[in-house]
């Protein structure tokens, strides 16, 4: 059993740990934007394929002390990196800096490149290549004041990127941050699901998955580690045939927007992942939708006023007040926003507030409680 890190959005952290725990991985442990846990090939493999919530699974090789861009270079030429690749083979390097000491990320890669191909070209006379796109080996380098840990990205392209999003439509959810926005829900695919203003779908798709037991990772082309030198297929094709999550064949899922481009990506992104006729998809705005439904979880993500006047953005957030004060008594609601100042309007009391990032924007991420009278309910966000 060796250490392995994955990484997440802030906020997800915990979500992410106990989609952990329900794997098996041992040693679970939280940090900031990432977990840390133990685990072989086959848990490295089954937590890139499984999880919904991580965006990489990195697995370290080597932490040393780097006081500048000279250490750097020497310790990561001092590696035995044709463990891991031979000179025929692409790689890239991305760096993270948490450090006052260094300004340029590219410049540490491309001293993190140079260690590794002059170590190939000293010993073989021949050297990999860097292809940004499409490597076989992604190398991953955290770099603090003192230090300089090496990693490798066992996932390639970061996790949030399914496979079943063909058609966006204006700056639409991470994938993971939809993801965690349901699961910090609490929702049972036994619940109604709805999604107003769904833009191109991403909130229904993700909870769609889940209701069908269907991993995160199941729509994907490949993941990074299938190109080491060490890949099993017969372990993988072995964990993509494992059954660990809970199937729900009886679902409802309903989402709407007023915008027909949305709707029109929504359906072809629903198309993509399978669940064309499975959701179901209507044109209208959430003040005119009538879904007869009196219970169950809301989740939305409405504009933050990018393109909208204070007044107008406003009236909105007022509006969808209003609407879930009148139409949705019965239901346990969550608003995710960008504009802090604009769900003031919504005139709801909040039952509880996180804070997630989408993208670079610090949203809030407030949850409503619309059960009314002394009706007593199981609170199942306790503990967030």
């Amino acid at each position: 059993m060796k250490d392995l890190l994955a990484t997440t959005l802030y906020g997800l952290e915990n979500e992410l740990g106990r989609e952990l725990e329900s794997l098996g991985a041992g040693s679970v442990r939280i940090h900031n934007r990432a977990v840390s846990f133990a685990g072989d090939a086959a848990m490295m493999y089954r937590a890139n394929y499984q999880l919904r919530t991580a965006l990489r699974i990195l697995k370290p090789l080597r932490s040393f002390p780097a006081h500048n861009e000279e250490d750097i270079y020497r310790g990561v030429r001092d590696m035995q990196w044709e463990q891991y690749m031979s000179p025929r083979d692409l790689l890239a390097v991305e760096t993270v800096l948490v450090s006052g000491r260094y300004r340029h990320s590219g410049f540490i890669s491309q001293r993190v490149k140079d260690g590794i191909v002059d170590r190939f070209r000293v010993r073989f006379g021949k050297r990999p290549s860097v292809d940004l796109k499409n490597p076989d080996l992604r190398i991953h380098i955290h770099l603090n004041d003192t230090h300089c840990s090496v990693s490798l990205d066992s996932s390639g392209e970061s996790l949030h990127k399914r496979g079943y999003r063909t058609q966006p439509y204006k700056a639409p959810l991470n994938e993971v941050l939809a993801a965690g926005m349901i699961l910090l829900s609490r929702w049972d695919p036994e619940q109604a699901f709805l999604n107003p203003m769904c833009g191109s779908g991403t909130l229904c798709i993700e909870a769609g998955m889940i209701a069908r037991g269907l991993p995160g990772g199941y729509y994907r082309n490949g993941f990074g580690f299938q190109k080491w030198k060490d890949y099993d297929p017969a372990l993988f094709e072995s964990i993509r045939r494992e059954r660990y999550l809970k199937k729900q064949d009886d679902f409802r899922i309903l989402a709407c927007d007023i915008a027909f481009p949305a709707i029109r990506a929504a359906q072809q992104n629903l198309a993509t992942a399978g669940l064309l006729g499975k959701v179901e998809l209507l044109k209208t705005s959430f003040d005119s939708w009538n879904t007869s439904l009196k219970e169950g979880v809301l989740i939305m993500n409405p504009p933050y006023g990018e393109r909208l006047e204070e007044s107008n953005l406003q009236e909105l957030y007022r509006n969808i007040g209003d609407t879930l004060k009148q139409k949705y008594t019965g239901f346990q609601a969550w608003v995710l926003s960008g504009n802090p100042g604009a769900m003031k309007h919504l005139g709801l009391r909040t039952g509880k507030k996180l804070t997630l990032y989408n993208g670079p924007i610090q949203c809030k991420y407030h949850y409503y409680d619309l059960y009314e009278g002394s009706r007593k309910i199981v609170d199942k966000t306790k503990g967030l």
